[in-house]
C-alpha cells in the first residue's frame, strides 16, 4: 500500500470509527510501521487540516463535532478505484462512435494525472483496455450534447428528425424524459408536444437540435415504463403476448445467462434444452434475436409468431436456391 492509499485508508478508518483507534490497530490496518503511522497522522492533521484528536496511548479519532463534515480535499481514490474508473472512461469514450470522447478528455487527463501520482511516474498501459464497438452508429456530437442537456435541465428541445423507416424529415418539439443506451445506440424517450403522445427517437437520426427556454413536461416513470419499456425491445408498448422460445442444449448455456427482458422466465428441460418465455409487443426485433441463433432456436408459440419466423426463414432460403 503506497502513501496515497494509506492516507485515504487512514481517513476512512478515522471517519467511520466511533471510538479512538490505537496505533497498533492502525499499523495492522495500514500494513506499515509505527513511525509511518505517526507521519501519516501528522500529514493528515497538519497538511490536510483533518480534525484529529487523541494521543499514542488512548488512540486517535476525528473530533466528534467536526469529523462528520470533514472530507479530503480534491479527488481521492484508491488504485483499484482509479483503474476501474479508467476502464469505464475508455468504454464511454470509445463507444457510440466516440461521441463522448472530447467531452471526457479532461476526465481522462485528470485520471492519468492521479495514476501518475500513485505510481511515481510509471506509465500505465492504457492500451490494454480494449473496447470494440459492435455495429455502432455515428451521431452528431452537438445534437447528442443538446439532448443530454435538455434531459438533465428539464427543458424542451426542438430538432429535425429523419425517420429510419420512411426517411421522412420532420421538425419536432418535445419534452425530453430520459435518454436510454440500448444495443450500442442512444434513444431519447420524450413527450411529443405536437402529437400529444410519448415517442422514442433514435439520437443518431436527430440533427439541428436546440434546447428551448420552456420547461419540459414531466411524465410519471410508471407511465414511461408502460409505454416505452413494457415489453421486449426499445420501441414497445403494453405487451401483446408471451413468446415461448426453445433453444438447443448447445445454445442453452449462453441463453440462460442472457437478459432479454425484466419479466422473462426461463428453465432447463430434462434433455438439456432451454425454454425461454418473454413478453413482447412488436415481433420484428424479437425475431431478429431469435433468428440470430439459427437452427439452435425454435419459436414454439404463439402460432402467429411461429408462422412469422417460418416465413422469414423461407424467404431467406429462397435467396440461396437456384
Amino acid at each position: 500500500m503506497d502513501r496515497y492509499e494509506r492516507i485515504l485508508s487512514l481517513h476512512r478508518i478515522l471517519k467511520t470509527s466511533r471510538y479512538p483507534v490505537t496505533v497498533a490497530k492502525l499499523q495492522d490496518e495500514l500494513e506499515c510501521s509505527r513511525a509511518t503511522v505517526y507521519r501519516d497522522l501528522a500529514f493528515l492533521r497538519d497538511a490536510l487540516m483533518a480534525p484529529i484528536v487523541g494521543d499514542g496511548d488512548a488512540g486517535f479519532r476525528y473530533d466528534s463535532d467536526e469529523g462528520g463534515r470533514f472530507e479530503l480535499p480534491g479527488l481521492w481514490l484508491s488504485s483499484e478505484e482509479l483503474h476501474a474508473l479508467l476502464a469505464a472512461q475508455q468504454l464511454m469514450s470509445r463507444s457510440s462512435g466516440g461521441v463522448l470522447s472530447s467531452a471526457l478528455a479532461p476526465l481522462q487527463s485528470r485520471i492519468e494525472k492521479l495514476l501518475d501520482e500513485h505510481s511515481a511516474g510509471k506509465q500505465w498501459p492504457v492500451q490494454r483496455v480494449r473496447v470494440i464497438p459492435h455495429r455502432g452508429r455515428r451521431m452528431d456530437e452537438h445534437a447528442f450534447r443538446n439532448v443530454c442537456s435538455a434531459v438533465l435541465q428539464r427543458k424542451q428541445i426542438a430538432f429535425e428528425y429523419r425517420a429510419r423507416s420512411t426517411d421522412e424529415r420532420t421538425r419536432r418539439t418535445v419534452s425530453p424524459q430520459r435518454i436510454t443506451h440500448y444495443r450500442d445506440n442512444w434513444y431519447l424517450d420524450a413527450w411529443d408536444q405536437d402529437r400529444d403522445a410519448l415517442r422514442s427517437f433514435s439520437v443518431d437520426r436527430i440533427t439541428n437540435a436546440r434546447v428551448l427556454a420552456t420547461d419540459a413536461r414531466d411524465i410519471d416513470d410508471a407511465e414511461l415504463d408502460t409505454h416505452l419499456a413494457g415489453s421486449y425491445g426499445i420501441f414497445s408498448g403494453p405487451p401483446k403476448g408471451i413468446a415461448t422460445i426453445l433453444f438447443s442444449a448447445k445454445a442453452a448455456r449462453w441463453v440462460a445467462d442472457e437478459h432479454w427482458h425484466s419479466q422473462q422466465q426461463g428453465r432447463f428441460l430434462p434433455d438439456g434444452r432451454y425454454e425461454l418465455k418473454v413478453p413482447y409487443s412488436g415481433a420484428r426485433e424479437l425475431l431478429m434475436d431469435v433468428l440470430h441463433y439459427g437452427a439452435d432456436a425454435e419459436v414454439v408459440e404463439p402460432v402467429a409468431l411461429r408462422e412469422q419466423a417460418r416465413s422469414l426463414l423461407m424467404m431467406a432460403l429462397q435467396k440461396y436456391e437456384g
